[in-house]
This record gives C-alpha cells, sequence and structure tokens, in this order.
C-alpha cells in the first residue's frame, strides 16, 4: 500500500514531512511550526484519505468504526504560582478556593492539579480509558515541577487500573538518547514495569531524528508528531504508521501514533479561539477521523482550566465520542491492537 504512496510524489512528501528535512528556522523551542509548513490544508487527512481510497480498512473491537487516543502529559502535579492563583480566585469571589491554594501542597485534596483519579473516573463514565505521560526530572531542570520517585502510589493506581503511564520527556530529550534513556529508567524503576509510549515536552521534535532516538530507547510509539500551533493533521495521516528515514530509505522501527488535537492549542497560547469556535474545531477534526475509519489523539493536560473549569470541557469531548461509538482507549491499546489486527493485513 505505501508503494502505491510513493508514486504520488506530493502525499509522499507530506507523509514523510519531507520539508523538515532542511528547516533553515524554527521557533523560540526548535520546533517546525504550521506557519511555515507549505501544507496548508491541515484540517483534511489527505494521506489517510488516499490509503483508505486504495485498501486500508482498519477495524476496531466490538466493531467500533473509529479510536480516540486520550492522553494526558503531566506537566506539573502542584500549583506553580499558588499565591498568584490564590488571588485570582479572590478575585473572582471564590472565597474557598483562594483560602486552599497556597496549602495545596501539604493537603492533596486541595491540590486540583492532583487530580489523576479524577480524571480516571470520569473516563470511567463513558467506558474509556487513557494514557498518562510523566515527566521524570531532575530537580535541576526546566520545568521541575514534581519528583517521579514521590508518586509511586499514584503511579502504581494508574498502571493496576488499566490506565497507561508513559514518559513525557524533557525540553532536551527529543535530541539526546542519554538522556530519553536515564528518564525512561528512571520512570520504569518507580512504576516496577517497562514504558512504551512517549511524548516529549512542548511537543519538541525533529523529524526524522527523534523517531530513531526513541526506537534505539526501546520505545513502541511516539505521539508527538503534532503542531503545538495549530489543530489538524502534520503529515496529512489520521491512522498510527511506520515513519520512513529518507535519509536512509526505511522505515523507522517504531509507530508513530500522530496528534490532532492538543487542549492548548486550541485556546489561548496558539490559536486562540473561544470555547465556541474551539468545540467546532475539535468536532470537526473528530468528525473527519470518523469519515476515514482512523485515530483522533487528544491531549488534554491535568492543569488545563478554561473559564474556571478543569475537565467541564473535557467531559464535552468524551460525550461527544461516546456518542458516536467510538473505541476510547489508550496508546498503548490502540499500538496492541494496531500491531497485531491491522498492520499484518497492510
Amino acid at each position: 500500500m505505501f508503494d502505491k504512496l510513493k508514486e504520488n510524489e506530493e502525499l509522499w512528501d507530506l507523509f514523510t514531512r519531507k520539508e523538515e528535512y532542511s528547516v533553515t528556522f524554527r521557533d523560540a523551542y526548535e520546533r517546525f511550526p504550521y506557519y511555515l509548513s507549505s501544507h496548508r490544508n491541515v484540517f483534511e487527512p489527505r494521506v489517510s484519505e488516499f490509503l483508505v481510497e486504495n485498501g486500508l480498512k482498519p477495524q476496531y473491537p466490538d466493531g467500533k468504526k473509529f479510536a480516540v487516543c486520550l492522553t494526558h502529559d503531566i506537566d506539573a502535579v502542584y500549583p506553580s504560582y499558588p499565591i498568584v492563583d490564590s488571588i485570582k480566585a479572590l478575585a473572582k469571589g471564590k472565597l474557598t478556593e483562594a483560602m486552599k491554594t497556597p496549602f495545596s501542597r501539604v493537603n492533596r485534596k486541595w491540590n486540583p492539579c492532583w487530580n489523576f483519579r479524577k480524571i480516571m473516573e470520569l473516563e470511567s463514565k463513558y467506558d474509556a480509558k487513557s494514557s498518562f505521560y510523566f515527566l521524570a526530572l531532575t530537580s535541576e531542570e526546566k520545568d521541575f515541577n514534581y519528583n517521579i520517585k514521590d508518586l509511586e502510589s499514584e503511579l502504581g493506581f494508574i498502571s493496576d487500573s488499566g490506565w497507561e503511564v508513559g514518559l513525557h520527556g524533557g525540553h532536551e530529550s527529543y535530541n539526546n538518547l542519554e538522556d530519553i534513556q536515564e528518564k525512561k529508567k528512571r520512570l520504569e524503576e518507580v512504576l516496577g514495569k517497562k514504558v512504551i509510549g512517549y511524548r516529549n515536552h512542548y511537543l519538541r521534535f525533529r523529524v526524522p531524528d527523534t523517531w530513531e532516538l526513541l526506537s534505539k530507547a526501546g520505545f513502541k510509539y511516539d505521539t508527538t508528531l503534532g503542531y503545538s500551533d495549530c489543530a489538524g493533521f502534520r503529515n496529512g495521516m489520521c491512522h498510527p504508521f511506520r515513519p520512513f528515514n529518507l535519509n536512509e530509505g526505511r522505515q523507522i522501527d517504531i509507530m508513530e501514533i500522530p496528534l490532532e488535537i492538543m487542549d492548548r492549542s486550541l485556546f489561548k497560547d496558539y490559536m486562540r479561539l473561544n470555547v465556541k469556535k474551539a468545540w467546532e474545531c475539535a468536532k470537526h477534526l473528530i468528525n473527519t477521523v470518523e469519515k476515514y475509519n482512523g485515530v483522533v489523539t487528544i491531549l488534554w493536560h491535568n492543569n488545563t482550566s478554561i473559564e474556571g473549569e478543569n475537565l467541564k470541557y473535557y467531559e464535552k469531548v468524551l460525550e461527544y465520542c461516546a456518542g458516536k461509538n467510538a473505541w476510547i482507549t489508550s496508546g498503548e491499546e490502540i499500538y496492541n491492537w494496531w500491531t497485531s489486527q491491522v498492520e499484518p493485513g497492510i
């Protein structure tokens, strides 16, 4: 099937992200942003459309038409600026919240970021599971917020309950094999089992180098490939795939489950959509993936708050996908299903 794709030069270049091999400019985080891409129709998965037209017919458990890969990047488990947050809450008339916030480190019940079980409970309501990608930083590293060793019991609970714990690589991990291996080992020692899933912090990524490093480090799949500054289909795919290294003319031994929807892309950080427009955008992407029997990957941070609500809008997404009878699950489950049921038939 991919031999047919190679015959279409335009789509092959899009699929392999050829334009990212000779980039002269990147953003402040060394990322290739959407605004520099020559591929402007980012809301349509043109490569997946081509593959479906040429025989790709993925099937999912229980006859589900498409899948939703739910993910959470755990950047923080403690409020970064508790005093500031307390003042904001006070300004909104939320006296109880204003009083609790400064003490969120000593009382987890008062900590809005320590909400893993609340997220899991919400997902269970819709017969869903998800992946939690945790940072494993040292105290000297940028954005250090928590020591992964302090979360041992929580990680065990998540994993034992059937949800996935994966690695959220640090700022420099995307370009440093030793750093990736060190963080993977640190997380695995706390978790007590192998980690197969990955996403890099700030969606820092370099094509094709990061895929090669992750493969060497022993990861089975990655889900970083998405734009931070725009939702959509970065390489025209809404299906998991094996990346291709143009420099070496071969497939890379790792699966990419591309990222289409990130909470912070939709709202004030990048696209700056209001709640209504953000919801319309998310619905369009979900509906499009359904059309092509694909996998839509959604990233919702545990500390995202929209109009003062942490999980209200996330539940709206869950409810919508469940209403479409989607298979809503973790990256690990998507990987296991795709490699055992779909790939052998491609």
